[in-house]
């Protein structure tokens, strides 16, 4: 198997995370991903911190296995050089602000009078229409507009940044990945391209799908960190150890809590947390501070009981569990020939392209002459 996108020509014109870790997944998956950079620096990505090799090791990241080419687009001659890759390219994705790739004449409505079977997908924070849309914003502007972050951001004393960017990824990467297949599929269908416009924003709001139902069928708006899967209950939360490490409870269902509330010894009468739950999370947080993580984990490993130690980065790196299955399979390497472990692409191994596991990121510019000649 070379990957079920096989045969498929991808432009990407996106820049940073959102757009080229969706075209990630379709280079995992076959497809050839040509990225379209500034001449003379390429995406800014490129530089940023930590470097590794000739480049960031976020860009390479990002980029592996991809393809390079350079052109000014602001230079009509040079967007020029474009029109040979538009005429065989399936797919484009762009993350640039409403409007510019209009202004440059590479918009989905000039590329389809070229391509007329051209799945042409934007990637914004707000989508191409609405009042916000040309706002600028980060990840933490936009499932802060969505109300994902109302829902657990610390205390006024003590703000907690959530640890994962939900919208780039799951609100920007994701759909458009998603889209662009149900696009592929429509095309055989139809034999017609499409225009897709993936608002990382809208794209944030299934996470809430729990927050919204309350919020519209019974008027009511769930508050910071205090509902059930928030911090408001002893059974969706996290307790400290003696040992400053953290046991990550999730016994939601009352098999699972019976099986909980037994193992650590939690007296009868805390029990029923309908009564008072932050009691019952504090006497559970007093049992859990008394003993280290590693007593708990044993414990709780044989409770079965949906409860864990929480894992240093460096610990699920080594887990057995993703040994076994092949997770850190696919490697990296740089220019210079050092390696380091590629991006997890969680796409069925009967889907990826299995020839050469290991790839590099593309210098800037470095596939100019393969395609702009």
């Amino acid at each position: 198997m070379t990957g079920s996108l096989r045969g498929l020509k991808v432009l990407d014109f996106s820049t940073l995370l959102p757009g080229p870790m969706a075209t990630l997944f379709l280079a995992e998956a076959g497809a050839e991903v040509i990225k379209i950079e500034r001449t003379g620096t390429g995406e800014d990505m490129r530089y940023y911190p930590p470097t590794w090799g000739e480049s960031s090791v976020n860009f390479s990241l990002l980029n592996r296995g991809k393809k390079s080419v350079t052109v000014d687009l602001k230079n009509k001659s040079e967007r020029d050089k474009l029109i040979p890759l538009i005429e065989k390219a399936d797919i484009v994705v762009e993350q640039f602000r409403p409007g510019v790739m209009a202004r440059l004449e590479l918009d989905y409505e000039s590329i389809k009078k070229i391509n007329a079977k051209i799945i042409y997908c934007s990637i914004s924070g707000f989508g191409q229409d609405g009042p916000k849309k040309h706002l600028a914003g980060h990840d933490i502007n936009y499932i802060g507009d969505a109300g994902l972050l109302s829902l657990s951001m610390g205390s006024p004393d003590n703000p907690t940044v959530p640890p994962a960017l939900i919208a780039d990824i799951a609100g920007g990467s994701y759909p458009a990945v998603i889209n662009i297949l149900l696009a592929l599929r429509e095309r055989d269908l139809t034999g017609k391209g499409c225009y897709i416009d993936i608002a990382m924003t809208d794209g944030v709001l299934p996470f809430l799908f729990w927050a919204l139902g309350k919020a519209s069928a019974f008027g009511v708006n769930p508050e910071n960190g205090n509902d059930r899967l928030t911090g408001g209950s002893p059974r969706y939360q996290l307790y400290p150890t003696c040992d400053q490490r953290y046991v990550a409870a999730g016994p939601l269902e009352d098999k699972f809590w019976s099986a909980f509330v037994v193992a650590i010894g939690l007296s009868e009468k805390y029990w029923d947390d309908a009564i008072d739950a932050q009691e019952t999370i504090r006497q559970v947080a007093l049992i859990i501070k008394g003993q280290s993580a590693a007593y708990w984990e044993s414990i709780l490993e044989e409770a079965n009981c949906c409860c864990s130690i929480v894992k240093s980065v460096g610990e699920a790196l080594s887990d057995k569990q993703f040994k076994d299955r092949g997770v850190f399979d696919n490697t990296l390497v740089s220019q210079s020939g050092d390696e380091m472990l590629a991006v997890p692409i969680p796409i069925a191994q009967t889907l990826k392209m299995q020839e050469a596991s290991q790839k590099a990121a593309p210098l800037l510019g470095e596939h100019n002459d393969d395609f702009l000649k």
